[in-house]
């Protein structure tokens, strides 16, 4: 849409939204003489603390700035459900909204059942502070005994910079360390200043004399093409390439699949080690660790 459509789609958004809320609801006596449903716009003005006369010239469709910080205010004011706050930034923005970090920490059935049915592909998935929330059995024998991690360890950097035995078996693991670190940070580069990533960076900086190094180059990289080099004690080298893919129903959380590398070895390999047996009391420091 061009630029008058669009800010008269957003003055009408604005208005509907409006007038479908009834005082009591944000905490306004009703009074007299109330001519027109809903909210008037001097009340919506002083509930989301903008003037009167800069919102009455949004909802006309002026050209107007606007900030992510004031659309925040009307979308909490107007009590916009996720879908219409991600609608009223669309249109007064024509961006989406910054989603807020979210919590999940676990998976449904439905979701582990896609995982165990990777068959001879080990498969993760990771919440955007890069927590490893499920895996199948297979990534199990390939990297680690996930479900005998403590939670703090169940993250791929604090695993990559300070398990010795995982950086022996990796094949070139200072250049492997380096690219995740600069994945990790061009993704989490809108969580700057939260406690979790404040308290990750300043713990794994106490750790690993590498990531304390590394960490202050600042280098950021958003696509991992390089491919993956484990010398696995079992069945040898693999040689493996992440996919990833965001989960439709739960966008906060990546699937990732690695995938054997044509014209090597390591379709056979996995097979061969999916049908090993483990005794299930396999501690975390068992042979296999991860090679991300």
């Amino acid at each position: 849409m061009n630029e008058h459509e669009r800010r008269t789609e957003l003055a009408q958004f604005l208005r509907s939204r409006r007038e479908r809320l009834a005082p009591w609801q944000v905490g306004l006596q009703p009074g007299t003489r109330r001519r027109t449903p809903g909210l008037r716009r001097e009340e919506l003005a002083m509930v989301a603390g903008v003037g009167t006369t800069w919102y009455t010239w949004l909802e006309q469709g002026r050209d107007i700035a606007v900030s992510e910080q004031v659309l925040d205010s009307l979308a909490c004011a107007l009590q916009l459900d996720a879908s219409e706050r991600a609608h009223l930034f669309i249109l007064a923005r024509q961006q989406l909204p910054v989603r807020p970090l979210p919590l999940t920490q676990t998976i449904d059935a439905s979701l582990q059942l896609i995982l165990d049915a990777m068959g001879s592909y080990p498969a993760l998935v990771l919440n955007p502070r890069w927590d490893i929330i499920a895996w199948n059995q297979l990534a199990c024998h390939v990297f680690a005994d996930f479900d005998k991690m403590a939670i703090h360890e169940r993250h791929i950097l604090w695993f990559l910079f300070t398990n010795s035995e995982h950086q022996n078996m990796s094949v070139d693991w200072e250049k492997s360390a380096q690219q995740m670190l600069a994945l990790f940070r061009a993704s989490t580069q809108r969580y700057i200043g939260e406690a979790w990533l404040n308290e990750l960076i300043t713990d794994l900086k106490q750790a690993s004399p590498s990531f304390r190094e590394w960490w202050s180059h600042h280098n950021v990289q958003e696509v991992q093409t390089e491919h993956k080099y484990l010398k696995h004690p079992l069945v040898g080298l693999l040689t493996l390439q992440a996919k990833t893919f965001q989960v439709a129903d739960q966008p906060d959380l990546q699937m990732i699949i690695y995938i054997p590398v044509e014209g090597t070895e390591t379709a056979t390999r996995l097979i061969a080690l999916s049908q090993m047996s483990f005794p299930q009391s396999a501690s975390a420091s068992s042979n296999c660790f991860p090679s991300w």
